[in-house]
């Protein structure tokens, strides 16, 4: 009989946190998690979300100053163009695995909005805006990329945020492997050793030789479409989805490089300057 009077008090306790919480458990959610709840569970590389309801505009004022901020775009899905069976078939993007673990999002992206009577345009300015991501495809090769949006630059129609935005334009992309970085035999664009592989001869047509000798740092051009899908006016956040096609990594120009498509979940807030 003593037991009831603690477990009232427990049952009331429980009762009296549920409700505290529950009324704003989207703050609870990114305000109070700690780095031991997000460690290698991948959350960290997870964007937020809004309601399927967030269905508002935020409406903007040509010549106000506005930024783009706390952009999150999350890689769901990458596509690798192939080579076609034929040469009477178009190349077809063939989907990959990521093998990048809790690391393949763009963060705190953010950049200068500019309303004008043409539409809007953003410029980013920085972030986390980079990823050095590698998809593995049928058959087993595998492609090294790296997702960007360096330099972006996307314009849109109209003169408002509504779930009907759609933003487009180019960015671009650096090179997968740094100046320092070594491949198998020592070689590199800054240290390293000029010609490691002894007795092979250097003149003549070795063509593909003298690639992998002579590293270079090549920079690549994507192109990127931001579709607004949720907007919420009361706090200027915004989300949807975002594709872009860029290219691979070309190993500092040692290897041809293909088509990667990149898909996934958008997020980002609406400030003003």
């Amino acid at each position: 009989m003593r037991i009831r009077p603690l477990l009232a008090l427990v049952l009331a306790f429980c009762l009296t946190f549920v409700t505290a919480c529950s009324g704003d458990a989207q703050a609870v959610d990114r305000s109070n998690i700690t780095y031991d709840d997000i460690r290698n569970t991948g959350k960290a590389n997870d964007c937020p979300t809004l309601p399927e309801s967030a269905r508002g505009t935020i409406p903007l004022t040509p010549g106000t100053d506005y930024q783009l901020t706390a952009i999150c775009m999350h890689p769901s899905q990458v596509f690798v163009k192939g080579e076609p069976a034929n040469k009477r078939q178009e190349a077809q993007f063939v989907e990959g695995k990521i093998l990048t673990r809790y690391t393949s999002s763009l963060d705190q992206v953010y950049g200068d909005l500019v309303v004008s009577q043409k539409g809007l345009s953003f410029t980013e300015v920085g972030g986390i805006d980079f990823q050095a991501i590698t998809v593995l495809v049928p058959g087993g090769e595998e492609f090294p990329f790296t997702f960007s949006s360096k330099n972006l630059k996307v314009d849109a129609e109209g003169a408002a945020i509504t779930t009907s935005t759609d933003f487009e334009g180019e960015y671009r992309t650096p090179s997968y492997r740094t100046s320092n970085f070594l491949d198998p035999k020592g070689r590199s664009l800054t240290t390293g050793v000029d010609y490691p592989q002894g007795l092979i001869g250097l003149g003549g047509d070795y063509q593909e030789l003298d690639q992998e000798n002579k590293k270079q740092y090549i920079d690549g051009q994507g192109v990127m479409s931001l579709s607004i899908t949720k907007v919420d006016p009361d706090t200027g956040e915004f989300a949807g989805v975002f594709s872009a096609i860029q290219p691979s990594d070309s190993d500092m120009g040692s290897r041809e490089t293909v088509d990667v498509k990149i898909t996934g979940e958008l997020y980002g807030q609406l400030e003003e300057a």
